[in-house]
């Protein structure tokens, strides 16, 4: 039984989808004589393909691609500026008398933002907000960004920068 079905499946896989056109087609078989073929079309393709596609249009990389896939450079904002501001002020991250300068970023994916900030004195802050440009959100702060909401619910250009990059994230990523 067991060699049977084996031997089965052998031939199977051996003959693949069936036979090629020539050989399902005696017609069409080469019968070693040649004979002239007359001048005109013969319903097979000659020359170069037309430019009209047959079959289902195929998806193209285009202009309305997901914003939310990459992160760039915030076109509307929010600046850095605006970012510290949010820190400094009714979320507290940052206290007024330190220094803090913009490393990388803002950017944006969809509606969310990727900041990077240095602060002197301490270790680098990731900062991530969304909403928007004029009144972000702060979602997450600190050395460490890649938080269940971020993994979840940020788009793929921002969960990239927050959980997948190394610390040394440059502009543009």
């Amino acid at each position: 039984m067991v060699g049977a079905l084996l031997a089965f499946l052998t031939i199977g896989a051996l003959t693949g989808c069936g036979a090629p056109p020539e050989v399902r087609d005696p017609a069409a078989a080469p019968s070693g004589v040649t004979t002239p073929t007359a001048s005109g079309p013969t319903g097979v393709p000659t020359g170069t393909p037309s430019s009209t596609p047959s079959g289902p249009p195929v998806a193209t990389p285009s202009a309305t691609r997901d914003p939310g896939l990459v992160a760039t450079a915030c076109r509307n904002g929010p600046t850095g500026e605006r970012v510290v501001q949010l820190l400094r002020g009714r979320a507290s991250v940052l206290p007024d008398n330190v220094r803090v300068r913009v490393r990388t970023g803002p950017l944006c994916a969809a509606d969310w933002q990727y900041t990077v900030l240095e602060v002197t004195g301490h270790e680098e802050l990731q900062v991530v907000t969304r909403g928007r440009p004029a009144t972000p959100q702060l979602v997450t702060a600190g050395t460490d960004v890649c938080t269940i909401e971020v993994r979840a619910t940020g788009p793929a250009g921002i969960r990239t920068l927050a959980c997948d990059a190394a610390p040394a994230v440059q502009p543009g990523a």
